[in-house]
């Protein structure tokens, strides 16, 4: 079992960044593949974001963050990060850490959820 807590979530204008990270529990973090996922109240999926192998060595980034947001992982930390740079708008989300065998990226194939942190854009 794998328990994640995210938090870093909050308010910032448009061109600024946010760092999110996700706190894991349980002595299996560094065997597990992490990804972040976003969803809005108007999606009924949540939206791939990146993810990163257990290793931390592989990284993988949906196209619409590509080169402003940076996933990384300390595993003596039980932790993973997303730092998020030059925010848009349309970043606003509820944002998801999540905790699977693979890095896919594909909602359904992470076992374990955080409860997500709000991350609000202005313009």
């Amino acid at each position: 079992q794998v328990q994640l807590v995210e938090s870093g979530g909050g308010l910032v204008m448009a061109g600024g960044s946010l760092r999110l990270s996700c706190a894991a529990s349980g002595r299996t973090f560094s065997s597990y593949a992490m990804g972040w996922f976003r969803q809005t109240p108007a999606e009924k999926k949540r939206e791939f974001v990146a993810d990163i192998s257990w290793s931390g060595d592989f990284t993988y980034y949906a196209d619409s963050v590509k080169g402003r947001f940076t996933i990384s992982r300390d595993n003596a930390k039980n932790t993973v990060y997303l730092q998020m740079n030059s925010l848009k708008p349309e970043d606003t989300a509820v944002y998801y850490c999540a905790a699977g065998p693979h890095t896919i990226a594909v909602a359904q194939t992470y076992d374990y959820w955080g409860q997500g942190t709000q991350v609000t854009v202005s313009s």
